[in-house]
């Protein structure tokens, strides 16, 4: 199984080295902005891409947080397909193995049909050229995708969209035990639901579980089972990427924790 991590994207090929992995994850620009996005390896995109299928390293490009495609504000929900669009874009140049977004969220006020509605027209309106992995995420009352119900009804909505048989799933550990997912019959539950779990992202949690609070934390550190957090990722049977603290030798006792136990 392949186990890899998040990183920074100055140079992530010798990132992954330093981890003596296969795969990385990174931002590429200010994930808290709606500024579109940077490429800042030396030499740009076109020469990361070919450094990464040289070394033979798998690039994933994990979408701004401020994007909610979901959202019936149009002043978000339109800024979002747009950066979308431009963060797919640039992953493609690059050559990424996937584009990770978030599944973002309405409120109170809003008819949470109409936010999964919404995802079908940012599906239909996205021009997907590497597969884009919607992710579940750890808290809101209102979320898309925080519990196996909503991840339901995202699916639906979006499954008979132009460009649905390029929509994949993230499944992160800390996310579903913080908003409140049993693990041990997690993976089997989710794939019921996508037909499938392209990514999983390994990750403790430092809070109890239904918290609502997106906590990371390394491995053996937290407060998931370690058993449950293994079977997990056991059970997906995808590609890890730890969004866990630290730098490469944080990082690589965090693969040696999960490959003991898988």
């Amino acid at each position: 199984m392949a186990i890899g991590a998040h990183v920074d994207q100055t140079d992530p090929v010798a990132e992954a080295q330093a981890r003596d992995t296969s795969l990385v994850q990174f931002f590429l620009g200010d994930p808290q902005s709606y500024r579109g996005p940077e490429v800042t390896y030396d030499g740009g995109a076109a020469a990361l891409r070919t450094a990464a299928e040289a070394a033979g390293v798998d690039l994933y490009v994990h979408a701004p947080y401020r994007i909610n495609v979901a959202s019936l504000n149009n002043k978000i929900r339109i800024p979002s397909r747009k950066l979308l669009q431009q963060h797919m874009d640039a992953a493609a140049e690059i050559g990424a193995k996937g584009l990770i977004v978030h599944g973002g969220h309405v409120t109170k006020d809003d008819a949470p049909e109409k936010g999964y509605d919404n995802w079908r027209k940012a599906i239909e309106s996205t021009d997907i050229k590497v597969p884009l992995l919607i992710e579940n995420t750890a808290g809101g009352d209102h979320a898309m995708a925080r519990l196996l119900d909503s991840i339901g009804r995202v699916w639906d909505a979006i499954s008979g969209a132009e460009g649905f048989d390029d929509v994949g799933f993230c499944l992160d550990t800390c996310h579903a035990h913080a908003g409140g997912n049993p693990l041990a019959t997690l993976a089997a539950d989710v794939r019921a639901i996508t037909g499938r779990i392209d990514l999983v992202h390994g990750n403790d949690s430092r809070d109890e579980f239904d918290s609502g609070a997106d906590r990371h934390t390394n491995f053996g550190e937290g407060l998931i089972d370690p058993d449950l957090l293994a079977t997990v990722v056991r059970d997906a049977g995808a590609p890890v990427i730890c969004e866990t603290p630290g730098g490469p030798e944080e990082h690589r006792a965090d693969f040696a924790w999960l490959r003991d136990r898988l």
